[in-house]
């Protein structure tokens, strides 16, 4: 079994990829929906995070908004980091609990471990290779600003609040530059499945 990390930042473009990924044939485990089931109602995580930061991150139905957490944390260094040492140990855990899985039901599988923070949680490491999506941090506002309706700052402060795409390059196996049509990115996810597959 290969085990390949995904990673890029916000609005690059890393879903689409890992999306094409998963129809030309590839398992894919996704850490923010592992997350997105961390944070339901009832878990040990969403209790953690609502005694983090309050009733004010809670919709009217009593779910965490997303919207509303993430502009506390993507405001606050300090914030972030405090809900990723909540999160993170969670999606980890799952992540590892579905890998085993999949080694014993199809160990010849080719597994790819989508994930934001990949490189500074330091999981890379025990992946066989990482491909990074990558693309202009003006192309990541201007897909925040027309894609999520932000405001150029709110876009701005999310894109400076991860690691920046040209210092994710240096821990790549592979890049692929989403920078233009996303045509030649998905293109370039294939001459790499292709060769993982092999």
């Amino acid at each position: 079994m290969k085990k390949i990390g995904l990673t890029g930042g916000i609005a690059s473009g890393k879903s689409t990829i890992s999306r094409a990924l998963g129809e030309m044939g590839a398992r894919i485990i996704d850490a923010d929906l592992l997350a997105r089931e961390a944070l339901m109602p009832g878990t040990e995580t969403y209790r953690a995070t609502v005694k983090l930061f309050g009733r004010r991150i809670l919709s009217s139905d009593g779910r965490i908004d997303r919207k509303a957490l993430g502009d506390i944390v993507f405001r606050n260094p300090e914030k972030r980091v405090r809900l990723e040492g909540v999160v993170h140990p969670e999606v980890f855990r799952r992540e590892a609990e579905i890998m085993d899985e999949i080694t014993k039901s199809e160990p010849d599988a080719l597994v790819i471990f989508d994930a934001a923070l990949l490189i500074e949680s330091g999981v890379w490491r025990r992946m066989d290779g990482l491909i990074v999506v990558w693309c202009r941090k003006e192309t990541q506002v201007d897909r925040l600003i027309k894609n999520c309706r932000l405001k150029p700052e709110e876009a701005v402060l999310r894109v400076e609040a991860q690691m920046p795409l040209d210092e994710k390059k240096k821990y790549a196996s592979w890049i692929i530059d989403n920078d233009g049509d996303v045509s030649l990115a998905i293109r370039q996810a294939r001459e790499i499945y292709q060769k993982l597959a092999e």
